[in-house]
């Protein structure tokens, strides 16, 4: 059976590492690069040693050079350009889950998509994107009956935005069809009475939390919630090692999970 060869991009951050421990376990995958900012103080180690396990002989270093099939991506937006350029030049197939990107940057995605194939997803969690299919069942049942909607997210401490893209895309995909047009992150004082043509986000950062969703359809009398919680990290690495299968077998064009679920 031939391997699909893996770069990683964002190697040595907690995602990173864990992409690279589990695909090591594959047989079907193999870590061919690992990709990290250039001033990083690990470049030159070796990327399973900087994991956690035994050595890979694939060094940390800021630039690809080789062959491979497809480029997994949890490092920072500033490193994004360099990852569309490695993926363009080396006509790599991209599964991108770093989040906080531009709307210039959304662009250069689609671009890149013009020639290789691209999965964008801000969350690879496979629950995670079964939930919010869900609950654009729930939003289409719900549209016309009256439903207050609020998202609360949690997550560790260290997460620097907020609320997170995953929260953001539960309520895009909502207000899509149930019309809301206010997006309220939080609230505080006497706002006064809850417009019913807004959306509530409330953002909790706690401890180690890995990642938490409940979106809330509040009715008179009733209330429906769907939650979605990680216990660990492996969540989106597992997801994003079922990206990378499904896009290497693509042409080039813009994907998501619902496209790798079949959903």
């Amino acid at each position: 059976m031939e391997k699909i060869r893996v770069v990683v991009s964002g190697a040595a951050g907690r995602m990173g590492q864990r992409v690279i421990t589990l695909a090591a376990e594959e047989p079907d995958l193999a870590i061919v690069g690992a990709l990290e900012a250039p001033n990083h103080p690990k470049l030159g180690q070796d990327a399973g040693v900087v994991a956690g396990r035994e050595p890979l002989g694939v060094p940390l270093s800021a630039e690809f050079q080789g062959k491979a099939d497809v480029l997994i991506d949890f490092s920072h937006v500033s490193g994004f350009d360099s990852v569309v350029r490695t993926c363009r030049n080396n006509r790599l197939a991209l599964v991108f889950a770093t989040t906080g990107i531009t709307p210039e940057q959304e662009r250069a995605l689609v671009e890149l998509a013009e020639f290789v194939p691209v999965i964008r997803s801000p969350n690879m969690s496979l629950a995670v994107n079964v939930a919010m299919k869900l609950c654009q069942m729930a939003a289409e049942a719900l549209k016309d009956k009256d439903a207050d909607v609020e998202i609360i997210e949690r997550h560790h401490r260290f997460k620097e935005d907020a609320p997170s893209g995953t929260a953001l895309q539960f309520g895009n995909l909502i207000s899509q069809i149930m019309g809301q047009i206010v997006h309220r992150h939080g609230r505080q004082g006497r706002p006064g009475r809850r417009p019913h043509e807004e959306i509530g986000y409330h953002a909790v950062r706690v401890g180690d939390n890995p990642g938490e969703h409940t979106i809330i359809f509040g009715l008179l009398g009733e209330t429906l919630e769907i939650t979605v919680r990680a216990t660990n990290r492996d969540a989106y690495a597992k997801g994003a090692l079922a990206a990378a299968r499904f896009v290497v077998k693509q042409p080039p064009g813009l994907y998501g999970m619902r496209d790798v679920l079949g959903l």
